[in-house]
């Protein structure tokens, strides 16, 4: 990571599903540019305890807080549990995710369920939540996909409309809080293939996912979160509503 760090001092940030992959890659980001951050986990408490230890030892400030992302009964304690640790909230980054990738014909009810919980519903009932605490030059960073404008294979149909129902929410609640006259600003990240553990670039499947890139190649979890920290910046500010596709090339 080569963040300035100096971009964020001062500023304190919420990442849900921060333990691993792309989360974890911007929790980094985010400390690494001065930012406290708290993050979220459920069931990886030892990566997400390491991430805690890791960014502590490189001068940073991270708290670790098990929570529950996909249930929307959580999240106003999520967020109020951040901002005692934290001291109040300027950056809210909603990150966590799942997909079953299959014919939408198949998915179960559970499956469904399960995708729009923790993808769109928890996300939503938590960004209300924050809105009662970000105020002046907040920041909104939601991470949805490019699964949200695109479906270059099968079997994308129920994680495709969970983000894209994100991404529209991202877009309303930019123009929301603008025509309020607020200063938060509201923007949607929308990541192509990026090589984590849920979506390793040794796959049998990464020789097509590449091949649909121009530049033929998985992304990693810094790139995507050098793009979140200058969104969380003050170098931003004219920027809201956007939805910005970082994919290697995928979609040009």
């Amino acid at each position: 990571m080569t963040t300035t760090p100096s971009l964020l001092t001062g500023r304190r940030a919420l990442v849900t599903g921060g333990s691993r992959g792309i989360g974890a890659g911007i929790v980094r980001g985010l400390a690494a540019a001065g930012a406290h951050v708290a993050f979220t986990y459920w069931s990886s408490e030892d990566a997400a305890h390491e991430l805690e230890q890791e960014v502590r030892a490189a001068g940073g400030r991270a708290e670790a807080i098990r929570a529950d992302a996909s249930d929307p009964t959580e999240a106003a304690a999520t967020v109020q549990r951040a901002v005692e640790l934290l001291g109040g909230l300027d950056v809210l980054v909603p990150n966590a995710a799942q997909a079953w990738f299959e014919p939408f014909a198949d998915a179960s009810a559970e499956h469904i369920e399960q995708t729009l919980d923790l993808n769109l519903r928890g996300p939503a009932y938590t960004v209300q939540e924050a809105l009662r605490h970000i105020s002046g030059e907040g920041r909104i960073i939601l991470i949805s996909s490019l699964s949200a404008e695109r479906a270059p294979f099968p079997g994308q149909t129920v994680y495709g409309m969970s983000k894209a129902a994100l991404t529209a929410l991202g877009r309303g609640l930019a123009r929301d809080l603008g025509a309020t006259g607020s200063k938060v600003t509201v923007n949607v990240v929308q990541p192509g293939p990026v090589d984590t553990h849920g979506n390793p670039a040794t796959t049998d499947f990464a020789p097509a996912m590449t091949a649909i890139t121009a530049l033929g190649r998985y992304g990693t979890p810094d790139e995507i979160a050098n793009l979140v920290v200058w969104l969380a910046s003050a170098e931003s500010s004219y920027m809201t509503g956007s939805v910005i596709n970082i994919d290697g090339g995928v979609s040009a």
